[in-house]
């Protein structure tokens, strides 16, 4: 009998997959110090980026769902 994998709670709160298996992760640089940021900069920022590759299979291990 295969015992399930569980989720890792922390990865599954700052990471989404999306129908096609890639997985998205909210940008850096956005959390503070935003008076000198231009608005386009900013407005850039609110979209999600994708992970890089280096990082994938680690994530997809704490995402096994």
């Amino acid at each position: 009998m295969k015992n399930k994998l569980k989720t890792r709670s922390s990865a599954a709160k700052r990471f989404q997959k999306t129908k096609t298996g890639k997985i998205l992760r909210r940008k850096a640089f956005r959390g503070h110090i935003l008076e000198k940021k231009s608005p386009k900069r900013k407005r850039n920022l609110r979209q999600k980026g994708l992970v890089s590759s280096g990082e994938l299979r680690a994530i997809y291990l704490m995402l096994p769902n």
